[in-house]
């Protein structure tokens, strides 16, 4: 039996709904397992700046701190998207809870459910079988550095910039995760043009000479962007800088059907955060269709890298696949041949997932 205490972030639009399920699974996995989960829950996004006028209150970053591990909904807010010169964002909220607690490496794991091969665009014959774990930096980049105005706001600018030891510490994750896997990482880059891109591959390629037992790629990012749809299967870990990461794993949701169906696990050297890859989606939050699915494969992932609790999480993943299996979906992933009855909305879809653990 294991005491772990878990914090609820659910932030804004449908992170709110599927949060709800993704709690649930935990409890359940709490109570057949004779495991005793506590729970608290803080505010981050929109919702905390329409509380307290910021996107992280210090009250929920301690809380964040003094937890064993967070299950994270989702920020972001239309108005903002809209209005440019917004001085306090959501997305604020996120990155500085990412520097906060040292969260550098971001997991991203593609994995296809042979159920789900007709709800990608992608032809399934080249999709069967993908399973790609992605590494993406966190912390650092264009996203970090200095950013600004210049020429009476005529000339906008963000510096992308990496340190030795930012590219250090997580291609030491990406390596010691391919040994656990088929052995293989691509490192992708533009060390073509970018210098902080020669910096990585420079450091990248010293770090293979201590994994001589895993078989080590270097691509460039556009070339890397066309393979994942050409041959998506050559892959199986990626470890890549925080811009490149964050826009190839949304390409790389397309390998998997649907956004709603990938999980995330944000860690550093403290508390580590799980959350799905979509966003708040606001055009669908609070009518109850959103897919759960992904909150709850982050639920699982939780488990598996803060507590340690294979079984648990192998069995969490394996009640999302029965659920597929015996033929539910979301509307998201639902396709022609989908029975009406079989669609399911938020809760409903979380009920089944519940029922086969």
């Amino acid at each position: 039996m294991a005491k772990k205490h878990i914090l609820i972030v659910p932030g804004d639009g449908i992170g709110q709904e599927v949060t709800l399920v993704g709690k649930k699974v935990l409890d359940k996995i709490a109570a057949k397992f004779n495991h005793e989960f506590t729970y608290d829950e803080a505010l981050i996004g929109h919702v905390a700046i329409v509380a307290t006028g910021n996107p992280l209150p210090d009250e929920s970053l301690e809380k964040m701190r003094n937890s064993d591990a967070v299950l994270f909904g989702a920020v972001g807010h239309p108005k903002y998207d809209n209005d440019p010169s917004a001085k306090v964002r959501p997305e604020q909220g996120l990155l500085k809870m990412r520097k906060e607690l040292g969260l550098y490496a971001n997991l991203r794991p593609i994995k296809l459910f042979d159920e789900l091969l007709g709800a990608s665009s992608i032809k399934p014959e080249i999709l069967k079988g993908a399973d790609i774990l992605f590494f993406r930096e966190l912390t650092g980049d264009i996203y970090f550095g200095e950013k600004g105005r210049k020429n009476n706001g005529d000339t906008a600018y963000d510096v992308a910039e990496y340190s030795r030891y930012e590219v250090e510490r997580i291609g030491r994750k990406a390596f010691e995760a391919a040994r656990t896997r088929r052995k293989k990482l691509c490192s992708v880059d533009k060390a073509n043009v970018l210098e902080t891109s020669r910096l990585w591959r420079e450091v990248i390629q010293k770090l293979a000479l201590e994994f001589p037992d895993v078989e080590v790629e270097y691509q460039f990012v556009d070339s890397t962007a066309m393979m994942l749809i050409k041959d998506p299967r050559r892959f199986d870990v990626v470890v890549t800088a925080n811009l490149f990461g964050d826009i190839l794993t949304d390409e790389a949701s397309q390998i998997a059907g649907s956004m709603g169906m990938l999980a995330s696990a944000s860690i550093g050297d403290g508390t580590g955060v799980y959350e799905p890859i979509h966003g708040s989606a606001h055009d669908i939050t609070g009518k109850g269709i959103a897919n759960p699915l992904a909150s709850i494969l982050s639920a699982a992932l939780l488990l598996d890298i803060s507590f340690g609790m294979k079984e648990e999480s192998e069995l969490v993943i394996s009640a999302v696949d029965k659920v597929l299996k015996a033929g539910y979906r979301t509307i998201d992933i639902a396709d022609a041949t989908t029975p009406k009855e079989n669609i399911l909305g938020t809760e409903a879809m979380g009920e089944q997932v519940l029922k086969f653990l």
